[in-house]
C-alpha cells in the first residue's frame, strides 16, 4: 500500500479511532452482523384524528396571526424574542410569531406519530433540536435585536461578535461565561484543605475543621467523575463541602483525575476498587474510625453503590450511612438520555472504545448542553456572536465548561450494564471487582435526594432507589434541576423541598407525593440533621492533615488533578 495514498491516511485514522490495527478492526467488522444489529427504520403513521385536529388548529391560528399582523406587531411571549427590537419591528415580530406557530405544529405532528414510546421520544427530540436551531433569533438577517445593536454601536457589536467566535473556535467550545475571571483554587474551590493521598485515579482531599470538635465518624464525598468535584465547592456561600465542615464533620473529598491516554484502558472495576473503595480505606486509616459516612453525587453515587455492594459481598461494612444525590441505581427511567440508548449504539461504543480510548470531555459536554439547546447553546450563540456580548461571570457555568474525559472501557461498560440492561437491580447478575452484586445486602441507612425538574436523573429515577435499597431510608425531593436543586444553600432561602413524615415508600413518586409536605427553603438542613444522627459523638478536631508519614499533606487543596484540562 502506498504510504502517501488516501487509503493509508484513512487506515491511520481508523486505527486512531478504534484503537486496533487495520487487520484487527477489519476482522471485527467481518464478524459483526450489522444488518441484524441495526433495526429497520420503523414505518411511521400519523393518527388521523390528531392530524385533522392539528390542521384545523393551524389554519385557525394562522388566520389569527395574519389578522394581528395587519393591525401591528403580534404579541410574542417567548424570551428569545423579548427585546425592544422585536416589539418595535412588526416584520420581525411576525416572523417570530410564525416560527412559534410552526414549531407548535411540528411538535404536534411528532406527538401524532403512531409508534412505540421510544420512537416517539426520538422524533420529539429531533424536532426540538431542529426547531431550536431554526429560530429566527439565531440569524443576524432575522434578529431585530442584534440588528438594532449593530446600528447603535456602528458595527462594533458585529466586530466583537467575530472576535468572540474566533476565540470560541480556538478554545473548542461556546463560552457560557467569562472564563478569564475564574481560576480553580483562587476564586472557585477555595475551602482550605490539603491532598493527603493520591493514586493514578484520584487525589483525596482533607479539609481543615472549622469547629473545635468534630464528629467521630468522618465524612467522605464521592463526586461524579464525569465532571470536576468543585461543583460542591464553588464559592464559600454555596459550598456543600464548606457547609459539611462547618457542621462539624471531618470531611474528605475524592478529586478524580482528568484521564489522558495513560488511563485510556481503565475500567468500571478500577473506579470502584481503586477509586471509591480505596478512598473509604484511606479515610478509615487516617481517622482510625471503624465506620465512616459517605455521599455519592450522580455517577459518583452509582460508583459508591457498587463499592458498597462489593464490600457487602466480601462481608465488610465500613460505611455507616450513605447519601445519594440525584443518583441512578435503578436505570428503568433514564429520562431524555434514553433516546440515545439502544443495542446498536452501545455496540458501536464498545467497538469504538471498549478495549481502550477516551470519551472526550467536550463531546460529553456538548451532548448535555443540547439536552437544553435554547438555554445552553443558542442563547450563547446569539449573545456572543450576533450581539458581540461577553457573557457575565457565573461560577456554575465556568464549572460546566471545565469538561473531563472518560476512559473508553469504563464508559462502554457503564452504558451496557446500567443504561441498556439495568443489571444492578437484578441480584447476582452484575459482577464487579470479582463479586456478584446484590443490593439486598445493603442494609445501611440511606438518604436519597432527587430534583423535581432534573432532566438527567429524573426525580422518579432517584425515588426508584427507595424500592431497591432495603435499609432504613429517607427520601427528599427538592425544586429545580440536576445542579441548581443540589447546590441550594440554606442562607439563600430559595426553592422548596418535599418530605413525607410517615416514612412510607409506595411504589411510585406520585404516590409518595400524595402524602408529602412542601417545606420552604433548602433541603440541606434536613440532611444535616439526618447525618448528625449517624455521625457518633463529638471529639476534638485534629490539629493537622492526614496521619503520620504515610498520609501527609502533599499539596494544598484543591490539588493538581482538578486543574488538568481535557
Amino acid at each position: 500500500m502506498n504510504s502517501e495514498s488516501p487509503w493509508a491516511e484513512s487506515a491511520q485514522q481508523f486505527q486512531q479511532i478504534f484503537g486496533q490495527s487495520w487487520s484487527q478492526a477489519l476482522q471485527s467488522f467481518q464478524k459483526m452482523d450489522l444488518g441484524a444489529q441495526m433495526p429497520a427504520a420503523p414505518a411511521l403513521q400519523l393518527s388521523q384524528p390528531k392530524l385533522q385536529a392539528l390542521q384545523q388548529q393551524y389554519l385557525k391560528e394562522a388566520q389569527e396571526l395574519w389578522a394581528q399582523g395587519l393591525q401591528g406587531a403580534p404579541d410574542v411571549k417567548d424570551k428569545r424574542f423579548a427585546g425592544e427590537g422585536w416589539a418595535s419591528n412588526p416584520v420581525a415580530a411576525f416572523s417570530a410569531a410564525a416560527y412559534l406557530l410552526n414549531a407548535r405544529t411540528l411538535m404536534g405532528l411528532a406527538d401524532a406519530v403512531e409508534a412505540d414510546e421510544k420512537t416517539k421520544a426520538r422524533i420529539r427530540f429531533g424536532v426540538e433540536q431542529w426547531m431550536a436551531a431554526m429560530a429566527p433569533s439565531n440569524f443576524l438577517a432575522f434578529n431585530a435585536e442584534a440588528q438594532k445593536k449593530a446600528i447603535e454601536t456602528k458595527g462594533e457589536s458585529i466586530a466583537k461578535g467575530m472576535q468572540n467566535l474566533l476565540h470560541d473556535i480556538t478554545q473548542g467550545h461556546v463560552s457560557m461565561t467569562d472564563e478569564s475571571l475564574f481560576e480553580v483554587g483562587r476564586n472557585v474551590a477555595t475551602t482550605e484543605g490539603a491532598v493527603v493521598y493520591e493514586n493514578e485515579l484520584f487525589q483525596l482531599l482533607e479539609y481543615k475543621p472549622l469547629t473545635a470538635k468534630v464528629y467521630e465518624r468522618p465524612f467522605l464525598l464521592v463526586p461524579p467523575c464525569i465532571n470536576k468535584f468543585y461543583i460542591l465547592d464553588l464559592q464559600p456561600e454555596n459550598s456543600l463541602i464548606r457547609y459539611a465542615v462547618s457542621e462539624g464533620h471531618r470531611t474528605f473529598v475524592v478529586s478524580w483525575r482528568n484521564p489522558d491516554d495513560s488511563l485510556a484502558h481503565k475500567t468500571w472495576d478500577d473506579y470502584v476498587e481503586d477509586g471509591a473503595m480505596a478512598a473509604i480505606d484511606v479515610v478509615q486509616n487516617i481517622t482510625g474510625a471503624d465506620q465512616i459516612n459517605a455521599l455519592g453525587f450522580c455517577v459518583g453515587g452509582t460508583i459508591l453503590s457498587n463499592a458498597l455492594a462489593v464490600l457487602a459481598a466480601r462481608g465488610d461494612e465500613p460505611v455507616a450511612s450513605a447519601t445519594f444525590l440525584t443518583t441512578l441505581i435503578d436505570f428503568t427511567d433514564t429520562g431524555i438520555l434514553d433516546v440515545f440508548i439502544d443495542e446498536a449504539f452501545v455496540k458501536f461504543r464498545e467497538m469504538q472504545m471498549g478495549q481502550g480510548g477516551l470519551m472526550k470531555g467536550q463531546d460529553l459536554a456538548s451532548t448535555f448542553s443540547f439536552l437544553r439547546p435554547n438555554d445552553l447553546v443558542w442563547n450563547y450563540v446569539v449573545g456572543n456572536y450576533l450581539k458581540g456580548e461577553t457573557p457575565p461571570p457565573f461560577d456554575l457555568l465556568y464549572w460546566n465548561s471545565d469538561s473531563t474525559n472518560l476512559p473508553g472501557p469504563f464508559y462502554a461498560w457503564y452504558l451496557r450494564n446500567f443504561y441498556l440492561e439495568n443489571s444492578l437491580v437484578q441480584p447476582g447478575k452484575l459482577t464487579v471487582c470479582g463479586e456478584k452484586l446484590d443490593l439486598d445486602k445493603l442494609t445501611l441507612p440511606v438518604y436519597i435526594y432527587g430534583s423535581r425538574e432534573d432532566h438527567i436523573v429524573p426525580a422518579t429515577a432517584a425515588y426508584a432507589s427507595t424500592q431497591v435499597l432495603p435499609g432504613k431510608k429517607r427520601f427528599v425531593m427538592g425544586a429545580s434541576g440536576h445542579i441548581a436543586g443540589v447546590i441550594n444553600p440554606p442562607a439563600k432561602g430559595k426553592r422548596s423541598h418535599w418530605i413525607r413524615a410517615d416514612g412510607k415508600f409506595p411504589a411510585t413518586l406520585d404516590q409518595w407525593l400524595q402524602g408529602a409536605t412542601e417545606h420552604p427553603g433548602s433541603w440541606w438542613t434536613d440532611w444535616s440533621d439526618w447525618l448528625q444522627g449517624h455521625a457518633g459523638k463529638q471529639i476534638a478536631a485534629p490539629k493537622g492533615y492526614g496521619k503520620g508519614s504515610k498520609f501527609k499533606a502533599l499539596e494544598p487543596a484543591p490539588g493538581s488533578y482538578v486543574k488538568q484540562k481535557s
